[in-house]
Parts: structure tokens; sequence; C-alpha cells
């Protein structure tokens, strides 16, 4: 589903709202959870899941189509934890 998508099916459900308003409240959410990551500060989302900031480490690999060996600098992931009722549902408990 992308952006666009979200914002159809969201002035559906609500014609009441213009779509650009709409439009606006997802990115006002989405780039308010975009800093909160930024900050380093968890997300959750009740029913949904939650996310967080997690480091990995710096680390020596090879390339699979030369073989040459690579240097992967440390860097800040973004992990998703799905919440127990979503999770249910797409493992076919509910």
């Amino acid at each position: 589903m992308l952006k666009n998508d979200l914002v159809e099916k969201i002035s559906e459900d609500l014609p009441e709202f213009l779509k650009k308003d709409i439009r606006e409240a997802v990115d006002i959410v989405l780039d308010t959870v975009a800093e909160a990551l930024k900050e380093g500060r968890r997300v959750e989302i009740r029913g949904f899941g939650s996310f967080s900031v997690r480091s990995r480490k710096a680390r020596v690999t090879k390339n699979p189509k030369t073989g040459k060996t690579m240097n992967i600098p440390s860097r800040r992931t973004v992990h998703f934890t799905m919440s127990k009722s979503l999770k249910d549902p797409l493992a076919g408990k509910g």
C-alpha cells in the first residue's frame, strides 16, 4: 500500500474531509514518527506495533558477485515489532 492508497482509503471512510486535509494529516503523523525515531525514541501505536532504533555493529563481509572483502560501517536501523492483535490474524490464530 502506498501513501496515496492510504489517503484514498481514509477519504472513503471519512468523506466529510477534503483529500488535501487527509494527506496533510497523514504527512504530519509520518513526519512525527520519523522525527521521534531520528531522536532515538521508541514509537508505539497500540493495536499495530512499535518502532524502535537499533544500532548495528561495523562488520566485514564479502561481495558475493566479486568475492572482494568489504567493510560495512556501523549504522542505525529501524526495527518494527508487531502487536499481538496484528500478529495473531496474520499467523491464522484469530
